[in-house]
């Protein structure tokens, strides 16, 4: 890559210094003495945990309101500071970074369960720069050391100002500036083709939603309606926990999207539709095109000589809102075999189902395939990225550094 061997030379004989946080930025927290209640109607903005925990960096102004009243002193989120979460339930997901890129003209707070770096005047480091260097791998393993914790891991302040950062030239920003420029230039280049390739699937999931509801409505009298219970038979998964699974490929089940774990034996053959029977994906209806052992959920198998499975399942799919929203229980929310059978679906011909998946097929893997379609080129552009922006801040670090 000619980008890389031109950073190769802009860095020979060029010094980089790992310096303490503790050592060149401030450190300030988010927002204090704070309740619920000022968070429902506010007068000023704050900069959210879930924006930072997202985003590579802030580049508009927040949408999020808190009351701040006059005379409060809290600290106000400026141009170049790089913000981080808190804490989190998982550690190696805490203090997650974003760098702010943009010129606030108005006051703009931190969220309370956040800080902020800010570094110190003689220290030029970019956002734009920041905003790559926090999110490496590198970086986050060793922010994620300074987190403690059981249930939720937070980060301890102390361990966190210990963390070395690469500094090039400190001594001489103009050269220091050229470099990080130079870096973040080659970065965007990747980011702006991952943000192209995304806005295009967004693009083509409305495109696909606007044409399985075109091909899903039918007017009244136009095709016959039946039961769930009249068309198809439900069938419960089986109980089975991690421990009693042995090692093998066959995707475990249950109450989500994904599976839960993976068992050498299967429950379910050929196409299988799924709807998740309780917790927070109750509801969830997917369709399975393998041999699966089903648990926390229940199939549907269609009468084939009246209904496709595939036809049912992008039924099913097309009222997944109605369906979320059939769930019961106020701890454990669930939903029941029952309703589903007196829940109303669409029987056209046949063949009309046959011509309504094929061209559903068509949208569903260009917009959803992880092997196929723009999913996967997604995903191969921003492992793409994740390898360059690692390689990119790979300076030599010494043994030892004196603080």
């Amino acid at each position: 890559m000619s980008e890389l061997n031109f950073l190769g030379k802009l860095l020979d004989g060029i010094e980089i210094k790992w310096l303490p946080i503790g050592d060149i930025a401030e450190i300030y927290g988010g927002l204090t003495g704070k309740t619920k209640a000022d968070f429902e109607k506010g007068n000023a903005k704050y900069i959210s945990y879930k924006t930072i925990f997202g985003s590579l960096n802030i580049n508009n102004i927040p949408n999020d309101y808190v009351d701040v009243r006059e005379g409060e002193r809290q600290n106000n989120v400026r141009y170049g500071d790089v913000l981080f979460t808190g804490s989190s339930e998982i550690a190696e997901e805490a203090g997650m970074s974003s760098a702010v890129t943009s010129q606030f003209d108005e006051p703009v707070y931190l969220n309370s369960f956040s800080f902020g770096v800010r570094f110190n005047d003689d220290i030029k480091i970019k956002p734009e720069f920041s905003k790559y260097l926090f999110r490496t791998s590198m970086m986050r393993t060793e922010i994620a050391k300074t987190a403690s914790g059981v249930t939720r891991f937070n980060i301890s302040k102390a361990r966190f100002k210990k963390v070395l950062i690469p500094v090039p030239c400190p001594d001489d920003q103009e050269k220091s500036l050229s470099i990080q420029s130079e870096i973040v230039r080659i970065l965007d280049t990747f980011t702006a083709l991952t943000a192209e390739l995304t806005a295009e699937l967004t693009m083509r999931k409305k495109q696909y939603n606007y044409y399985r509801d075109q091909l899903l409505s039918f007017k009244e009298g136009e095709v016959e309606w039946k039961t769930l219970g009249e068309v198809a038979t439900f069938r419960r998964g089986t109980a089975i926990t991690q421990k009693q699974t042995t090692p093998g490929d066959i995707p475990v089940v249950a109450n989500g999207p994904t599976p839960t774990y993976f068992h050498s034996e299967s429950n379910r053959q050929d196409e299988t539709i799924v709807i998740a029977r309780s917790g927070a994906y109750a509801g969830y209806v997917s369709f399975w095109n393998q041999p699966i052992f089903l648990t926390d959920a229940f199939s549907v198998h269609p009468n084939l000589k009246i209904v496709k499975p595939k036809f049912l399942y992008y039924v099913l799919q097309n009222k997944q809102e109605h369906i979320h929203a059939m769930k019961k229980g106020a701890g454990v929310p669930h939903v029941r075999v029952k309703e589903f059978e007196s829940y109303d679906v669409p029987i056209p011909p046949l063949a009309e189902q046959v011509r309504i998946v094929t061209i559903l097929d068509k949208f569903d893997t260009l917009t959803n395939s992880i092997t196929e379609g723009l999913p996967r080129e997604i995903e191969l552009r921003q492992k793409q990225y994740e390898y360059y922006r690692d390689m990119l801040f790979s300076f030599p670090k010494p043994d030892v550094v004196e603080a």
